[in-house]
């Protein structure tokens, strides 16, 4: 097949993330498919950005770049770079369908107004037209923001993804438990597929991890020989992280034989700082992030890894976090701390999980956990991976795209 995927944030190992187009189109062409990705030129998620408009090959992979505005923050100037990039799709809807010819169209943005470009090019083409739902817009802007229902950008939302469930040939959600949200506006849900995040089995290939930052390798070294067990953070220091859960959590355990280690950036990370000098949190210690290919060596220094949420009702739909599959990939018995619609670390048996916002629910979690025997916690481990393997690897997750696209 000749499939156009639509993704205005989309990345690569070469760029940073978005990953997931990347990683799924990299299976597809390794099962002979040709995939062209189209994506705006600047994304606030992406760790470098191309150069400008024009088109390159990742492995086999086409990218299509389209020259955008740079923005921050979520204010005008990142509307004003929506709307660019769906313009000049929109505008190029003939050349796509004549000249790359797709057989599927998928519209994959976080935003849902790409399913209108998308569909303008699917039906030129007379192609298939898949909506992929990453966060359910206007929903979660509307949840999470306190953005008004009635506000311009959350009805022109609504208006997108009403059309992207009557429209669509099929619906991919990586969301697990959006069945009744959907159904209630419009979509048919025979059309449904759930494909989740996951992982890419050659970053964990037995000596592919590059050795870890030599500050902390060394730091993490120091604590185990004063007998602490190492309780670990890796990814975005955000708001919805919660990490001001666990600093106040560690700071119930300042007398426990544990040492706290938080790897990362985010627009959190200055003020998190601030926080554990201010109220010398001892026991805790922040190092900037890590390139990818140093995760693996990270996370098999941690002996319990920690993930957490904020208390939000949107979490009723489910989700989907990448670290929490890097943490199950690399054995790690994991401390969850959640509410939510699904618990990939419960279905598994990989951890324990706590309630969300709650410091003594985290710190009395830890200690349960600390107490285990090691093979207690190697087994939860082991779990955790056996389930990653067997439900969230790209190749697996690929196919599952592949034949919900056909309608299998």
């Amino acid at each position: 097949m000749r499939i156009l995927l639509i993704n205005h944030y989309a990345g690569s190992p070469k760029h940073g993330m978005e990953f997931r187009p990347y990683y799924l189109a990299r299976e597809w062409v390794r099962m002979g498919h040709q995939v062209l990705i189209l994506a705006a030129s600047h994304s606030h998620v992406r760790s470098t950005q191309p150069p400008g408009a024009g088109g390159e090959v990742i492995d086999g992979v086409s990218y299509c770049w389209y020259q955008t505005p740079v923005y921050s923050g979520n204010g005008l100037a990142r509307v004003k770079n929506i709307w660019s990039f769906c313009r000049q799709v929109w505008s190029d809807a003939d050349a796509l369908a004549e000249s790359f010819a797709p057989d599927a169209v998928i519209a994959s943005s976080t935003y849902p107004m790409d399913v209108w470009v998308a569909r303008r090019v699917a039906r030129k083409a007379k192609a298939k037209l898949v909506y992929e739902v990453h966060d359910l817009w206007p929903l979660s802007p509307i949840e999470l923001s306190g953005m008004s229902p009635r506000h311009p950008f959350a009805m022109l939302c609504q208006k997108a993804e009403n059309d992207a469930y009557r429209d669509a040939d099929a619906v991919v959600s990586m969301l697990p438990k959006v069945h009744e949200h959907m159904a209630a506006h419009g979509l048919d849900l025979k059309k449904l597929a759930i494909v989740p995040n996951g992982i890419t089995l050659d970053e964990w290939g037995e000596g592919d991890a590059q050795p870890l930052d030599p500050a902390i390798a060394a730091h993490i070294a120091l604590q185990r020989a004063a007998g602490r067990r190492i309780v670990g953070y890796a990814g975005s220091h955000g708001l919805p992280n919660a990490l001001d859960v666990l600093l106040d959590a560690a700071k119930l355990l300042k007398e426990a034989p544990v040492a706290f280690v938080l790897v990362g950036g985010g627009h959190e990370k200055e003020r998190l700082e601030q926080r554990v000098r201010g109220e010398g949190i001892a026991n805790v210690a922040m190092f900037p992030a890590i390139p990818k290919r140093q995760i693996p060596s990270l996370l098999a220094a941690f002996d319990i890894a920690y993930i957490g949420w904020q208390r939000t009702p949107i979490y009723r739909f489910g989700i989907a976090p990448n670290k929490l599959m890097d943490y199950m990939m690399a054995r790690r018995p994991v401390l969850h701390s959640v509410e939510a619609g699904n618990d990939p670390v419960a279905e598994a048996g990989a951890g324990l999980t706590v309630a969300p916002e709650d410091p003594r629910a985290v710190a009395d979690g830890l200690l349960q956990l600390i107490a285990r025997t090691p093979q207690e916690l190697a087994a939860m481990g082991e779990r955790g991976r056996a389930f990653v393997l067997a439900h969230h690897t790209y190749p697996v997750l690929a196919e599952r795209f592949l034949r919900a696209l056909r309608g299998q």
